[in-house]
């Protein structure tokens, strides 16, 4: 089985979780960009959030031999802090460097005004960068927040193909299936999606334009998840080419729009350091 995992927020995990993923079959990773936990200050947290993904992040995970890849924007639920805003003038110097292969995370968290301010600039944005977008979809209302996501989708006149709508379920999949987008779900220990409930979309629905993601942030989660997809579709009857093309050719074609996936090997050598930084603490054989 072999994994590229299209939304996983690898800045919330632990390097042993690194090691784990590749030890199952996850070589290559896209992170979207992520609220803090906390509340920014101002646009220099943004820049070093972002040169993190584009460095620091990128190394820890080669030192394990996975692929890292970012997709960067202001995320929604920090779209209504004027503090953070002005990031939208310093986002398009950074979507033009290596390794950042979509528009993301955008799109709605509380369906206000100020977030669909920046779900528009930041289509645009997609639009005029040549880049995929990678959508939320809110946790409330979610059928409201997907019919006005599409709509804005629509007018930004982005080709749909080049957009992925997330954290869907099985009441807003058929509306994204209809509007030409490409399918994303999110697979969580206890909300969101089971891999149970993701085996019967895939029998109901087909494979194509699927991204099945775990995500993986500060709450409860499961880094594993998109492995146990996997098994649990291996267990439903579906075969090991039905398998990959769900967990590798589907991200592999998605992002590959970007033109800047990495997908040869990243390993680098355990001891090296990143900015006077390593990972390896104490004695290793």
């Amino acid at each position: 089985m072999r994994i590229l995992d299209p939304h996983i927020h690898m800045t919330s995990r632990t390097t042993d979780d690194y090691e784990a993923m590749h030890a199952a079959g996850v070589v290559a990773v896209v992170e979207p960009s992520f609220w803090l936990g906390q509340p920014r200050t101002g646009v220099g947290s943004f820049v070093d959030y972002f040169d993190s993904l584009l460095g620091w992040e990128r190394f820890r995970a080669s030192q394990f031999g996975v692929a890292h890849h970012c997709t960067l924007a202001l995320n929604p639920k920090e779209a209504n802090d004027p503090r953070c805003t002005p990031v939208l003038d310093v986002l398009p110097r950074y979507l033009e460097k290596d390794g950042v292969v979509a528009v993301g995370e955008i799109g709605f968290d509380s369906m206000t005004a100020a977030e669909e301010d920046a779900f528009r600039v930041q289509l645009r944005l997609a639009v005029e960068h040549d880049l995929p977008a990678l959508v939320h979809t809110p946790h409330r209302d979610k059928a409201a927040g997907t019919r006005r996501t599409l709509e804005l989708v629509a007018e930004s006149g982005i080709d749909p193909a080049a957009v992925v709508v997330d954290h869907l379920n099985e009441t807003t999949l058929q509306a994204v299936d209809d509007a030409g987008c490409w399918l994303g779900f999110s697979v969580y220990p206890d909300t969101k999606m089971d891999e149970h409930r993701m085996v019967r979309i895939l029998q109901q629905r087909g494979l194509d334009r699927v991204l099945v993601n775990s995500a993986a942030d500060w709450g409860r989660s499961d880094p594993l998840k998109t492995v146990a997809v996997g098994r649990a579709m291996l267990e439903a009857g579906f075969t090991d080419d039905d398998v990959d093309q769900v967990l590798w050719r589907n991200p592999v074609e998605f992002y590959g729009r970007s033109g800047r996936l990495l997908l040869d090997d990243v390993r680098t050598e355990l001891g090296e350091e990143f900015a006077g930084s390593s990972v390896m603490r104490g004695p290793r054989a």
